[in-house]
């Protein structure tokens, strides 16, 4: 890497980052269903003025939301360790990274990528500030030799009596610094100084989508729908369009002029009337003046509908969604099974984002326990992300094969319980529920009741008398 002052990195990311921005605000349109019309002529556009507004087809949304919904984190746990760590998943929740990681999985799908800051809490030590953040604000740049992070700003602006004032905050391993801009210059702070944290790494994680060796800042997953969902908004407005001025019947007539076109109180009747052709009055008779009035037959709209059809096809293929979920398939599926079948691209498309982001979010961990002095930090190489079940199993079935692994001695009951999806405080009050059962009979078998250790015994089947002898 080059060496740079902290004034010339925050010069650089600042370049780095105007640079991207233009196509990440496009990225979060299309999510937003913000998006500008495409494929539509301008004259077109200028003609029909404020009449017909852009029918929008969010399928970018859908595509993001169908994996988004499938990745719910539920702890994190060592690698030695049988269970979930109950420290860290305090710092998580006392950091409402329940809900905060939906955000940053979204933006990740959608931008291509999102950012997570740790900082020290001063009024908590031991429990670090998590802050997820939009890469709208954050850029970061990698080093090329270790992959890791080697500097990041973070943008801002905010009000005051002066107006707009923009503020920067640059991470750099070891010191993080505050800059404000005056008069057209960054210059330090002096509200918020300089930190010098001692960390040997940059306190900035990234949650890349489809990270690649030549694309370390990821890529969106809109990118291949976005020219389908474009085709699907334009033909989806030409279809109001030709419902407007051709779905009902066009009339004509020969023999009139303009002038001619009156309502009953003789009033000139506008433009837009004549087109829908709701009010006709024409005080001229054809037997007299040769006036012939008529009407085409109205369109027909299934063109459009196939072609939507289509591509709602496309769309489905390309984000491996279920066609059920875009609406061109209503047959209802024939059994579990053949939901699991329909299901399994996108299942294996949101275990794959659980691999990549559960890797960040471990290495957002590590930085926890490295900001609050934990000496365990350096052991923290063996953290595990535990995420809930992407598919979409019925509960028949999920509990039928636990039950059997149980039974077979194959897996513990805590990993059964964790297996049918209970939270680590489900599993936690139904040890101890365990532990009351398990105390209660010990205490019946001291006192003799040996009943408590066997369970009662089974009722005896009552004999047949035997049949009195004649």
């Amino acid at each position: 890497m080059v060496a740079r002052s902290a004034l010339e990195w925050l010069m650089h990311l600042i370049k780095c980052h105007d640079r991207d921005l233009p196509e990440l605000k496009k990225w979060d349109a299309y999510y937003e269903g913000e998006q500008p019309l495409s494929y539509m002529a301008p004259e077109l556009l200028q003609e029909l003025d404020e009449r017909v507004r852009q029918v929008v087809v969010e399928w970018p949304r859908l595509v993001a939301d169908s994996v988004e919904e499938r990745l719910d984190i539920e702890g994190f746990r060592f690698g030695r360790q049988a269970e979930a760590d109950e420290e860290l998943w305090r710092i998580w929740q006392a950091n409402d990274l329940d809900e905060e990681s939906q955000k940053a999985h979204v933006d990740a799908l959608v931008m291509g990528r999102s950012y997570v800051i740790v900082g020290a809490n001063e009024d908590d030590a031991n429990t670090p500030i998590v802050t997820v953040e939009s890469p709208l604000e954050v850029y970061a740049e990698h080093d090329p030799r270790t992959r890791k992070v080697a500097a990041a700003v973070k943008r801002w602006t905010e009000e005051d009596e002066n107006g707009k004032v923009e503020h920067a905050t640059l991470y750099l391993p070891g010191v993080t610094v505050w800059w404000v801009k005056r008069d057209g210059d960054w210059v330090e702070d002096p509200d918020h100084g300089r930190d010098e944290h001692e960390l040997d790494e940059v306190p900035v994680v990234p949650i890349v989508n489809r990270p690649r060796t030549k694309r370390p800042n990821g890529v969106s997953e809109l990118k291949p729908i976005v020219p389908l969902s474009d085709a699907a908004c334009k033909m989806a407005t030409d279809m109001m369009v030709s419902g407007e001025f051709h779905a009902v019947p066009r009339r004509w007539a020969i023999g009139v002029d303009e002038s001619d076109f009156q309502d009953e109180q003789g009033r000139k009747i506008s433009a837009l009337k004549r087109i829908i052709g709701r009010v006709w009055a024409i005080p001229k008779h054809k037997q007299e003046d040769g006036v012939e009035v008529g009407q085409f037959p109205e369109a027909n709209l299934a063109n459009f509908h196939e072609t939507l059809k289509l591509l709602a096809m496309m769309v489905a293929s390309l984000g491996g969604l279920p066609s059920r979920f875009l609406g061109h398939a209503t047959d209802n599926p024939a059994s579990a099974d053949a939901i699991r079948s329909d299901e399994s691209r996108l299942i294996k498309r949101a275990e794959r984002r659980q691999r990549s982001y559960g890797g960040s979010w471990e290495r957002v961990q590590r930085l926890v326990l490295k900001v609050r002095g934990d000496e365990t930090a350096d052991d923290a190489k063996s953290l595990e992300t535990l995420w809930r079940d992407a598919a979409t199993p019925t509960i028949a079935q999920k509990a039928d094969a636990a039950v059997k692994l149980y039974t077979a001695k194959i897996v513990p009951l805590h990993q059964t319980r964790e297996d049918l999806g209970y939270t680590q405080v489900q599993i936690e009050r139904m040890e101890e529920e365990d532990e009351k059962v398990a105390e209660n009979a010990f205490q019946r078998v001291m006192a003799g009741d040996l009943a408590a250790l066997t369970g009662p015994k089974p009722p005896q089947e009552k004999q047949p008398e035997p049949e009195p002898v004649a």
